[in-house]
């Protein structure tokens, strides 16, 4: 049975050499070794200045906001993984959906501007599929109503704009290191901040909010990546430029061999790619649902990444629609992309879905 996506899963004996480790000094959470030891890599190949591990990219995004006092509207896209709306519901926070670029699937900043109120308190872009978003449009535009920006950055690990990494960008960048990533902690995520004092209460409201043994100063919650997770990063971390490039034969390939049959998302000619994942866009719904029913007859299993788009949701208030967001989450499927991948199996893939046009 192929999946969208495998977890990658690194030497066990490496592995092996940090539990023993962790098994000898009986540190296993609240910032231990290895989790100090992975935010300084990680940071180190990133290229940021502070990184603030956390137990899962859903968590930083609420982290995110509640470093930044965010209050009242928040403009983000409607085309990302739920999490991205759902936080902000969860704290009390409510998602204004400016609508998507259908070339980069990314939200389109023309859309923005209009929909800024004096309750907007900031904008929540998503890198979509690691496509880096128009950052130099979004910053102009905070900058010029006085908005915070958080970027959800869950699947733009190691992307970089303009020679520069992309979470540079925004006050906040999040991460995910969920098991399905191209960079993985089991579960796990991560913040990028700029700001040293940002980085100080951002420390402590992933603790409880506990600041030092005296202080609670803000009510936080338990937010800490353990020692077992900061393992497996390391691990992974190891061979990450293998990963991405054993990732990146496959997507040239799917690129040659569909190229006269779907549309590919648009990438930013200003920034660089990961390999994450690899969206197909169809002509309509029906061609989506047909080529999903011929895989899934063959245990190969693509996903409608991301369907439905979040202004369905039934539980976001104000109603909203957007457009071309329905559309694109209509025609949208996520072809399998893991490094173990074989050529045969991706050939398959390949031939079974050009069998539904030719």
């Amino acid at each position: 049975m192929i999946q969208v996506t495998k977890t990658y899963l690194p030497n066990k004996e490496k592995l092996k050499i940090y539990i023993d480790e962790i098994y000898s000094n009986g540190w296993i959470t609240n910032n231990g070794p290895l989790v100090q030891k992975l935010e300084k890599r990680l940071a180190k190949y990133l290229g940021v200045k502070n990184i603030v591990l956390v137990s899962n990219g859903t968590v930083a995004l609420e982290i995110a906001y509640r470093t930044l006092g965010l209050k009242g509207f928040v403009i983000t896209t409607p085309f990302s993984f739920v999490a991205t709306s759902s936080s902000l519901v969860t704290n009390q926070l409510l998602p204004i959906f400016a609508d998507i670029d259908e070339r980069s699937f990314n939200i389109n900043p023309k859309n923005i501007e209009k929909l800024i109120t004096p309750n907007t308190s900031a904008i929540l872009p998503v890198h979509v599929f690691g496509n880096a978003c128009e950052v130099e449009e979004i910053e102009k535009i905070a900058n010029k109503h006085n908005l915070k920006v958080i970027y959800d950055a869950a699947h733009a690990f190691n992307v970089k704009y303009k020679d520069k990494s992309v979470l540079h960008y925004g006050n906040i960048s999040t991460l995910s290191f969920h098991a399905t990533k191209l960079f993985h902690t089991i579960e796990g995520g991560a913040l990028i901040i700029n700001d040293d004092e940002l980085v100080e209460k951002a420390r402590y409201l992933i603790n409880f909010g506990i600041k030092n043994a005296e202080e609670i100063p803000e009510l936080g919650t338990n937010a800490k990546m353990n020692e077992f997770e900061a393992a497996m990063g390391l691990c992974v971390l190891d061979d990450i430029e293998e990963i991405k490039e054993k990732r990146k034969v496959l997507i040239e390939n799917y690129r040659s061999e569909l190229k006269n049959l779907v549309q590919f998302q648009e990438q930013n000619e200003n920034a660089t790619e990961n390999y994450s994942y690899f969206p197909v866009i169809f002509k309509n719904e029906a061609e989506v649902l047909k080529v999903q029913k011929v895989l899934n007859e063959k245990e190969i299993f693509p996903r409608r990444y991301f369907y439905p788009s979040l202004d369905t949701l039934s539980y976001i208030e104000p109603k909203q629609e957007c457009k071309i967001s329905r559309d694109i989450s209509k025609r949208i499927l996520c072809l399998p992309i893991f490094a173990e991948l074989e050529q045969e199996v991706q050939s398959n893939i390949i031939k079974s879905i050009k069998g539904v046009f030719l």
